[in-house]
């Protein structure tokens, strides 16, 4: 059974039988792994016969992409609004990491497809999908940076803070399962937590 597809999941994915044959992807890459699944798994689990998924994505590899695209669009949105958004540097970093887990725990099949099957992406695709990972760390840090300029952050390295920040709330989904607790949001919250202290947040 796919996941339900909340308007804000793949936005810009039309028509309609593209995004079934999206989730119905994410469910067989969950269960077999993307190398495992074939096209027929994925368009036999959103209902459709083999030929119907080659009318809306030439390949198996161009779905992982679709994808894999989104997902990492929607975590730069994420950041980048919490980066605009009001507050000191310490509110705006603790909404950031409490939205950008919360998201991985609430998607933990998809943030996993988008995080872990990078390696199966071909070269010209991964290099869209590393400039958007490029663009989501250089935010993150040039709010480490802010709050460091502020003197409400405490850090030695930078760069190296904005990759371990990241790296704490991505990993999220390679464990997280619907009957962990505490739920998404206070997850987020408790990371959040965790990321000032790493910041050393005065």
């Amino acid at each position: 059974m796919t996941e339900p597809l909340p308007g804000d999941l793949w936005p810009d994915i039309r028509p309609d039988a593209a995004r079934r044959l999206m989730a119905a992807a994410v469910d067989a890459f969950a269960a077999r792994g993307y190398h495992a699944t074939t096209t027929r798994d994925i368009a036999t689990a959103a209902g459709m016969s083999p030929a119907a998924l080659y009318v809306h994505f030439p390949s198996k590899a161009a779905v992982l992409f679709a994808i894999s695209r989104s997902g990492h669009e929607r975590a730069l949105a994420m950041v980048e609004a919490a980066f605009a958004g009001p507050g000191s540097p310490t509110e705006r970093m603790g909404a950031l990491v409490a939205e950008f887990v919360s998201w991985h725990a609430t998607k933990h099949r998809i943030a996993r497809i988008v995080q872990y099957e990078l390696s199966a992406l071909s070269a010209a695709d991964y290099a869209v999908v590393a400039s958007l990972r490029r663009k989501t760390e250089a935010v993150v840090r040039a709010l480490i940076d802010e709050g460091v300029r502020a003197g409400v952050f405490r850090v030695a390295d930078v760069r190296i803070a904005a990759r371990a920040i990241l790296s704490l709330a991505i990993d999220v989904a390679r464990w997280y399962t619907p009957d962990f607790r505490p739920a998404p949001a206070e997850l987020g919250k408790r990371y959040a937590e965790l990321a000032l202290t790493m910041l050393g947040a005065s």
